[in-house]
């Protein structure tokens, strides 16, 4: 299976018409946040439609600068993964949106607890035996994907310590664009791609002893 990443995307479609044949070779294709820019309704349905136009499934989370709408949309589509565990093809997927608190007062933020509260409330939905992809636009603290440009960590202890528990096969991350790159907490890789608009996206493969992922770029 192959499980694409696109992650930071606010609101600017031009890149997916240029990952026709990428998107259509993926099994699965994971909007990880930030999917407009301070938009609803119609700009999520514009980025949504343009990645479903090629992908054969798509699944989602909001993120931070995505206004309520934008999870209101994902529910009506069916897709939303913020809370909630969907298997596709014997791996199971779990999502996190929004973020925990900025300077900036974005429209989606939460604390620690609400995280807590969200991930606790998931658990009794994972299944056995299945890998588990976490799909979350906040990213866990202290490791690379996470790390603003002046060295300071920002990511949540929560979500670290589920990560810990849980062992996914990997988490798909996102929110801060200047941490690119592939971090592992154990053995599960986090990997963050950075701005679509930047020409990378994150690949997810699943192989039969465990996934293989990396920060892509196009063009």
């Amino acid at each position: 299976m192959i499980i694409l990443g696109l992650s930071d995307i606010h609101g600017v479609v031009d890149p997916i018409w240029k990952m026709e044949k990428i998107l259509a070779e993926a099994d699965v294709v994971c909007l990880i946040g930030d999917i407009t820019h301070f938009g609803g309704k119609p700009e999520a349905d514009r980025v949504i439609d343009a990645v479903a136009r090629y992908a054969g499934r798509v699944l989602a989370v909001a993120g931070n600068c995505d206004y309520p709408g934008v999870d209101a949309r994902l529910d009506e589509k069916k897709i939303n993964l913020h809370g909630w565990v969907e298997t596709i093809g014997g791996v199971a997927f779990l999502g996190l949106g929004g973020s925990l608190i900025t300077p900036f007062n974005t429209p989606n933020e939460h604390t620690e607890d609400d995280v807590r509260r969200v991930l606790e409330n998931a658990e009794q939905q994972i299944p056995r035996k299945k890998p588990l992809v976490l799909v979350s636009h906040q990213p866990p603290a202290n490791t690379a994907c996470d790390r603003l440009s002046n060295g300071v960590h920002v990511g949540s202890a929560v979500l670290y310590s589920f990560i810990e528990k849980h062992r996914p096969v990997a988490c798909l991350t996102g929110h801060i664009h200047e941490a690119v790159g592939v971090d592992h907490i154990g053995n599960t890789p986090i990997v963050n791609p950075g701005q679509l608009g930047r020409g990378r996206y994150a690949c997810l493969e699943m192989l039969p002893d465990g996934a293989r992922v990396s920060v892509e770029t196009f063009s």
